[in-house]
């Protein structure tokens, strides 16, 4: 007779990266857009198999388009179990007129957000916020974000870069106010955003500094999940785990997903395809 010690206390699916668009593969990057729905379909396959408490895409849902949303979207609807979404840059290369419109196209209500299971609290990052590609054209954050790269060019950050982004500061407090409640509330938290932090990698998010810091100081952080650096990553930092789940998208014949399984004392990572399999410690 299996005891409840030997379950663990949740399952979620993530996917990073599906970045689906009805156009030729580039093979000098080895992105393969279309092929993104039957790697999408059978990793859905895979999930519907397994007691989950949901699945999430960590940004780039599509590569261009706002007709892209169209068709992966609707893949989705054969999925059993919850499903969350977090945006990309991507998912921000459509026209100007439908920025404003790519949220609520993936059915959220705001574009970040947190959520309890089992006594862990997942907060959801929109780290593109500020950006030159996501606020509506005029909007302030563009500016904002302008006068950031400028000033990571000026350092020779490795981050420089125009397709990475970060959240603004009204957000980071909000994040700093959801790490805080969830201690107060005894809970474990999982931070989830399209660009990671750690180790250093030129896809990092413009505020990795801050970040990092917030995440470190409190000890109720677990982990830090992320996608857009497609050939993933990973690190710890004072307990804290950052894990980079490789891009969907650059997989002509394999794919890649994963299985995340929370355990009282440790995370394990179920890695399908090119995605590696992990066991991450719990302090």
């Amino acid at each position: 007779m299996t005891s409840f010690s030997d379950l663990p206390i949740l399952r979620f699916g993530v996917v990073a990266d599906p970045q689906y668009a009805a156009r030729a593969p580039h093979l000098g990057m080895n992105r393969h857009y279309a092929r993104s729905l039957a790697r999408l379909s059978e990793a859905i396959e895979v999930f519907n198999g397994e007691d989950l408490s949901f699945v999430i895409t960590l940004g780039d849902i599509i590569d261009r388009d706002f007709k892209s949303f169209d068709d992966i979207l609707p893949i989705y609807d054969s999925l059993k179990h919850q499903n969350f979404f977090l945006l990309g840059n991507h998912d921000f290369s459509v026209v100007a007129d439908r920025l404003a419109d790519v949220a609520s196209r993936v059915g959220l209500a705001s574009p970040y957000y947190s959520f309890i299971r089992q006594g862990w609290r997942f907060i959801v990052v929109n780290g593109n916020e500020v950006s030159t590609f996501a606020p509506p054209l005029g909007h302030p954050y563009r500016e904002i974000a302008a006068q950031r790269l400028a000033e990571l060019r000026g350092a020779g950050a490795i981050n420089a870069q125009d397709w990475n982004a970060m959240p603004s500061d009204e957000q980071f407090a909000w994040l700093s106010e959801q790490i805080k409640d969830a201690g107060a509330a005894g809970e474990r938290v999982i931070v989830m955003n399209h660009y990671p932090v750690y180790p250093p990698n030129e896809h990092d998010s413009w505020d990795r500094e801050r970040i990092v810091r917030l995440l470190t100081a409190h000890d109720n952080v677990a982990a830090y999940l992320s996608g857009h650096n497609h050939a993933g990553n990973f690190g710890t930092l004072d307990g804290c785990h950052f894990l980079n789940f490789k891009g969907m998208v650059d997989t002509e014949t394999e794919n890649t997903f994963a299985i995340v399984e929370i355990w009282a004392d440790r995370i394990e990572v179920r890695g399908f395809g090119r995605e590696d399999s992990r066991t991450l410690k719990l302090c």
